[in-house]
């Protein structure tokens, strides 16, 4: 059983993690030239993103320079709003991101107390979001959308491959997604039960950690960056 502890208000909470992965293809504009040019500049000299790499990217400028970013927004806020999260999306934290392919991880030591709604909107470039421990493995194109619970291991590799491998991410090859991503509060009713989270799972008897981290069965629990199978924390 995997167990997000997760900070809620000044107080350590646990919570199931979800294995559910909501997912579906939006009709959303192409960028324009102008913006594509932006960010090819931005990950190629200010990142200059290595194999693996997720950062955030410039969302003020972006926004500026596409008008058509506000039908992505919208076409999210359709879509969330028809798996029931009402207006979820509109109060939740949004980023602009980069990723040239990501290697497995989980996010439940930083953002535990959310679930992320990402929307990428870079063209087919041959790679797949893949979530190992349930076995969701959802195609990255222009106008992918996702929703899924951050203590979740997931990982962005080449469609071909079973496995993130620095190897798969030569130099010379454009594999780099733009996408936005929303923070979604896992306490919000709505999210809580789109997702199926299950509340103060652990025993009361049990030792509480004073950082937010993910528990498998008992005990702290780290993701093996290649594969994404879990493995013992040494910490």
């Amino acid at each position: 059983m995997l167990t997000s502890y997760f900070w809620s208000g000044d107080a350590i909470r646990s919570r199931r993690v979800s294995d559910i992965v909501l997912s579906a293809t939006l009709d959303v504009p192409a960028p324009s030239a102008r913006v594509l040019a932006d960010w090819q500049r931005e990950t190629s000299t200010r990142l200059d993103l290595e194999p693996g790499d997720v950062e955030a990217m410039p969302l003020a400028r972006t926004q500026m320079r596409w008008p058509d970013y506000r039908r992505c927004v919208q076409a999210m806020s359709d879509w969330t709003r028809a798996l029931g999260l009402s207006d979820v999306l509109a109060a939740s934290d949004v980023a602009l991101m980069a990723c040239r392919g990501a290697r497995y991880h989980h996010d439940g030591a930083q953002y535990g107390g959310a679930a992320f709604c990402n929307l990428f909107l870079s063209e087919d470039k041959g790679l797949d979001l893949h979530f190992p421990s349930t076995g969701h493995r959802i195609p990255l194109t222009r106008g992918t959308a996702v929703i899924f619970d951050t203590g979740q291991p997931h990982g962005v590799i080449q469609r071909r491959s079973g496995n993130f491998s620095v190897a798969d991410f030569a130099p010379d090859q454009d594999c780099i997604q733009i996408f936005l991503t929303w923070e979604l509060p896992i306490e919000d009713a709505h999210v809580a039960r789109l997702l199926d989270v299950k509340f103060d799972v652990a025993p009361s008897t049990s030792l509480q950690p004073d950082e937010e981290q993910v528990w498998l069965n008992g005990s702290p629990a780290a993701v093996c960056p290649e594969s994404g199978r879990w493995q013992s924390d040494a910490h």
